[in-house]
């Protein structure tokens, strides 16, 4: 079992950044794939980015790149994302999640482990 608590949302205005924590514990965590996804009021949780289990690969969708960035401190059993220039479109629940699978994951599905989310306002 594994058990994921995110932190670091807020509101913040168009432009601003936040910096999104995931503490992990329960199992490994330089075992696990990680991924940060994000659910919009009325729509689907979709793929924000994800991170190998030792931080070297990473994949991002194509909405955040070179705006948003994902790492982690295997240290610290916590996993991070760093939003910059945000947007209005970007508001939303974030989930951290984690899996025991392959080097990457985009898919929802395959992530077994969820944390509760933390929200993020983009307004003025």
């Amino acid at each position: 079992q594994v058990r994921l608590v995110e932190s670091g949302g807020g509101l913040v205005q168009p432009g601003g950044s936040l910096r999104l924590s995931c503490a992990a514990s329960g199992r490994t965590f330089s075992r696990l794939t990680m991924g940060w996804f994000r659910q919009a009021p009325g729509k689907e949780r979709e793929f924000a980015a994800t991170i190998s289990r030792g931080g070297t690969y990473t994949d991002y969708v194509d909405s955040v790149k070179g705006r948003f960035t994902i790492s982690r401190d295997n240290a610290k059993n916590t996993v991070y994302l760093q939003t910059n220039s945000l947007k209005p479109e970007d508001t939303g629940v974030y989930y951290c999640a984690a899996a025991e699978g392959p080097l990457l994951i985009r898919t929802k599905n395959e992530y077994r482990y969820w944390g509760q989310g933390t929200q993020v306002t983009v307004s003025s």
